[in-house]
């Protein structure tokens, strides 16, 4: 599924163009693109030290290969909306980069739902023969129960999300293979052959289904670790109480991008894909939903900056790894300067 086909609209898609949409959006999605490459840069070079030792890094991980895989989009979004490389770049565009986009989003969604589900065999489901004398033991134990906290079975499951992510994505490339020109670049569906129409149709309902799907389980997920939690703090008054209260809040991190990330934009898309299949909305109803859906495609965007945030929150690891490399060099900072000193 892809974003130009999504935007697929009885008239000309021009002609629901407007200031935001041509001038505010664009820098927007450069700031986004240039410091989503700064933080996810930094994410993998911290996480290719990490071992993959436990459920959680392996889906992180994935995480920052699907941010680094919808960050290469941005560039191509940005040159179309500035009129460069012509409708050549528009049918790439619309063969290629934007069914990249949308697959690697929902690749994401589903890695923040295993993560979830993890953190909550993790919390809630604690292996019983595990000690009640430490921050860990109490609200964190480990479960033979739980495949998900096995790094060899996380490994597999995320195999099958990308093997998954690739038959649902070729489809959308191969049968986008209409003869283009200037006027069918224009419109992504009419470079679709009838089965390619059909598919992308299929693949709408299938990716849309999976967040909803995903939604709720985040929610109850976190529901029931938040009442854990809440008993935890309860019943433990002693000093590292306070410990064990950031770590955990460190797991809704995951809760609040995925909220403010994601939900705005399939709350608004149910209403703007009536506009696309429904007669009966005028012109501006379609308009206005046109802005809705652009502006909340942007903060869907917007999560390849703020996953970073989630990976440092969530995996001690990356966080001990990224502060000790910072730490290092702060210090042969310091020992640089001082040298310098010491010979003048």
């Amino acid at each position: 599924m892809d974003h130009r086909n999504s935007t697929h609209l009885p008239t000309n898609q021009s002609d629901f163009s407007s200031v935001f949409t041509h001038q505010v959006l664009p820098p927007l999605y450069l700031v986004i693109c240039v410091v989503g490459v700064a933080l996810n840069g930094v994410a993998a070079w911290i996480f290719f030290r990490v071992p993959a030792d436990c459920g959680l890094v392996v889906y992180l991980k994935n995480m920052a290969v699907a941010d680094l895989l919808m960050l290469s989009t941005f560039p191509f979004r940005l040159a179309a909306q500035l009129g460069l490389g012509g409708w050549r770049l528009e049918v790439i565009i619309c063969r290629y980069t934007a069914v990249l986009f949308y697959s690697s989003m929902y690749v994401g969604i589903l890695f923040m739902g295993f993560i979830s589900l993890e953190r909550y065999a993790k919390i809630v489901r604690p292996s019983p023969s595990a000690s009640s004398s430490t921050c860990r033991s109490r609200l964190g134990g480990a479960s033979s129960l739980h495949l998900l906290q096995r790094a060899g079975f996380a490994r597999v499951l995320a195999l099958f999300t990308w093997s998954l992510l690739i038959l649902c994505v070729l489809p959308n490339v191969i049968l986008t293979s209409r003869p283009a020109d200037e006027l069918t670049s224009k419109d992504c569906m009419k470079l679709k052959t009838p089965l390619g129409v059909h598919w992308h149709k299929v693949s709408i309902f299938f990716n849309v289904s999976l967040f909803w799907a995903t939604l709720l389980v985040l929610v109850f997920c976190y529901a029931s670790i938040a009442r854990r939690v809440y008993q935890s703090y309860r019943r433990v008054r002693r000093d590292n109480s306070d410990v064990c209260r950031k770590s955990n809040r460190s797991i809704f991190s995951i809760l609040v991008v995925f909220f403010i990330c994601f939900v705005p934009y399939h709350i608004c898309r149910i209403p703007y894909t009536l506009t696309q299949t429904a007669s009966g909305f005028s012109r501006d109803t379609r308009f206005l939903l046109f802005q809705l859906k652009e502006g909340t495609l942007f903060l869907s965007a917007l999560n390849v900056c703020l996953d970073p945030i989630i990976y440092f929150l969530m995996c001690r690891t990356f966080r001990e790894s990224l502060l000790r490399k910072l730490s290092g060099r702060e210090r042969r900072r310091s020992l640089t300067t001082a040298q310098t000193l010491s010979n003048i």
